[in-house]
């Protein structure tokens, strides 16, 4: 198990081979409030080549499909940009 939740969701994106990867824990603002369930709340943009020609859709299927088991649990929401690097 990697150390963080931060680093494991850094860890599970890796295979899209990103060109940049910012990730932002939101999860301090929204401390407490229903539904939440204990599970973090972060922002992530992530510009990969693996999402040219893809449908908006499309590229946040693929961060979903990578992160799929840690939601809504361990992360409770999630908000994706996902560009191809001429986008960037």
């Amino acid at each position: 198990m990697i150390g963080t939740l931060e680093n494991e969701i850094r860890a599970r994106l890796a295979p899209l081979e990103a060109e940049s990867l910012e990730l932002h824990d939101d999860s301090a603002a929204h401390a407490g409030h229903a539904g939440s369930g204990g599970g973090g709340h972060f922002d992530v943009i992530i510009v990969a080549a693996a999402f040219a020609g893809l449908s908006k859709l499309a590229r946040h299927r693929k961060v979903y499909e990578l992160l799929a088991d840690l939601i809504p649990t361990r992360i409770h929401a999630l908000s994706i940009k996902a560009l191809a690097p001429e986008e960037f």
